[in-house]
Formats: C-alpha cells, sequence, structure tokens
C-alpha cells in the first residue's frame, strides 16, 4: 500500500463532520471507500500518480472484474470525488481526475418492498412471540413501520425521543436535522406496553439509561442494526415470507408506497421520511403514477363514455 499521510484523510473526515455533519456510519463509509482504493494502487506510485485518471480507471475496471454491483462503484466514487475536491482545495491536487473520467448514471432502480399482507403477516408472527425480546421486537418493527424512520434512527432513540405530546417521536436525523413524526395510536399502545419491561435490557438496575432499546450485549449500550436485522430475518423465517423482501430498510420503503397508494402528497413524504431533497422522495412515484392513472380512468368523462 502506498505511503501516503492518513493525516490528509482525517483531515478531510474532520471537515465532513463540521461543514456537514454528517453520521459516524457514513463518515467510516468515506474511510473505508477511500482506504479500498489506496491499497489496490502499487508502492512505486507517488501521491499524484496515485491521484490520476489512470489510476482511477484501472481501479473501476478492477471492482467491475471483480463483479461489483453498478450502485457500489458509483458510490465508492463518490466517496473519492469528494476527497479529491478536498485535495484541490488544499493545494494537493491541481484538478479533481474524476471531472476526466465519463461515467454514465446508474438505471434507477424501483425499491422492493412489503405488500400489505406481509406486514401483517410479520406483525401478527412478532406477537405470537409473547417473550419481552418478541416485544422489543414487536415494538421496533411497528415504530420503523408506522413512521418510515431509517434504521439507524430507530436503534439510537432515546427515552426523551418519546415526545411529551406521546402521538409524535422526535428524531435527530441525517446532519443533525431534527423532525418530530407522528405515531398512531396502535403503535403507542405497544410502546407503552415495552417501556413496562425495558429495564429488563439494561445493563445495571438504573433506569435512568438514555437509550430506549438498550442492550446488555451491545458496546454501544443500544441495540444494534445488525441485530435488529438479524432478528428480522428469523422472523421472516418463522411468517414464511422470502427474506429477500425483509430488511430494516425494506420496511421504510414499504412506509412510504403503502402511504402514496393510499393518498398522501408526495411534498408530507419527503417531510415525514427526512429527505432534504425531493427528488430522493421521487423514487417513489411509480406509485403515486399508479394512483393517479387509476383517479383518471374511474373519474375523468372521457374515461365513463368508453367504459360504456
Amino acid at each position: 500500500m502506498p505511503k501516503i499521510e492518513q493525516s490528509i484523510i482525517e483531515n478531510f473526515l474532520e471537515s465532513l463532520i463540521s461543514e456537514k455533519g454528517l453520521s459516524n456510519n457514513t463518515i467510516e463509509s468515506y474511510k473505508s471507500d477511500i482506504n479500498q482504493f489506496i491499497e489496490k494502487q502499487t508502492t512505486s506510485k507517488t501521491s499524484v500518480q496515485i491521484f490520476s485518471r489512470k489510476s482511477i480507471e484501472k481501479y473501476i475496471s478492477t471492482m467491475n472484474e471483480l463483479g461489483f454491483e453498478r450502485s457500489t462503484i458509483l458510490r465508492k466514487l463518490s466517496s473519492l470525488g469528494h476527497f479529491f475536491d478536498f485535495l484541490v482545495t488544499e493545494n494537493i491536487l491541481k484538478d479533481n481526475p474524476l471531472l476526466e473520467i465519463s461515467i454514465p448514471k446508474t438505471n434507477s432502480k424501483l425499491p422492493v418492498f412489503l405488500t400489505n399482507d406481509q406486514v401483517d403477516r410479520l406483525l401478527e408472527t412478532a406477537k405470537n412471540d409473547d417473550s419481552i425480546k418478541g416485544l422489543r421486537l414487536l415494538t421496533m418493527i411497528k415504530i420503523l413501520y408506522s413512521t418510515g424512520i431509517r434504521v439507524s434512527e430507530l436503534v439510537e432513540l432515546k427515552l426523551s425521543s418519546l415526545y411529551e405530546k406521546k402521538n409524535f417521536i422526535f428524531i435527530t436525523g441525517k446532519g443533525n436535522k431534527e423532525r418530530l413524526v407522528p405515531v398512531d395510536q396502535n403503535t403507542l399502545t405497544t410502546i407503552e406496553k415495552y417501556l413496562n419491561v425495558r429495564t429488563e435490557f439494561l445493563k445495571t438496575d438504573k433506569i435512568d439509561v438514555k437509550w430506549l432499546f438498550p442492550s446488555r450485549n451491545s458496546k454501544l449500550g443500544h441495540i444494534t442494526r445488525q441485530r435488529f436485522h438479524q432478528l428480522l430475518k428469523v422472523l421472516c423465517k418463522d411468517a414464511s415470507i422470502d427474506s429477500k423482501y425483509v430488511s430494516p430498510h425494506k420496511l421504510r420503503h414499504a412506509f412510504a408506497s403503502h402511504l402514496l397508494a393510499n393518498g398522501m402528497d408526495l411534498r408530507s413524504l419527503q417531510m415525514l421520511l427526512g429527505h432534504s431533497d425531493i427528488s430522493t422522495t421521487q423514487i417513489y412515484t411509480h406509485v403515486l403514477n399508479d394512483r393517479l392513472k387509476s383517479t383518471v380512468e374511474d373519474n375523468h368523462p372521457l374515461s365513463k363514455i368508453f367504459k360504456e
């Protein structure tokens, strides 16, 4: 691996934290992408040779040969692009070498999401487990599906996130942006039941631990995203649902798609999901388009004439 001053990378990561307020998971992703690129370079190269058009094109070719998904390649190149921009501002590079390479955008894929029936089966199966762990899992699934929050936001919920008016949850999302998310009464009732057994998951007898979903086995003090995903996979097997349809993120997709299908507008959905740009929310417009098409067919005068 070529010798690149780690302080350069650390300074870049610090700039992301201070200027963009990115989460620890995102920062780690940037760090991993940059180091993976550097590790692929030969030790004889200088820093300028490493960050060149030729080395990047070779890196892209290597990733293609290894069978990387196109979306993964584009994400890694995005990380490098931001890093190169930083090197230009620091006068380490004259220009961003990625600007010399034509990279076609990936085709947008519609998200795979659970149907209403699958969600019902998942919830019913979770409800059948009357243990405290079963109640915790049911509570987490209900919060995720009824609010559409990110899984990182879910596992990092604090007791103080339960807003005093009770029908809202206070969320701190990407970039430390805050939002209030409404919660239905059914989910609130499940949360209340869970709170009665929550102390069973604490490492000590103290009841002032901040996490809503504490864990004795986690160094973070709360249940991890990975553990929650594992529990979901076991649950979907018990519910006879193909695991490809079940993940924390797919529950978020289901929340968004089901709301749009039942009449919610795109702008309101953007606010609930915590998207800073509505273009991110527009991946769900296929559902909106289907609903609009159905509305026109059912209500437009010409449609009625042709039906007759």
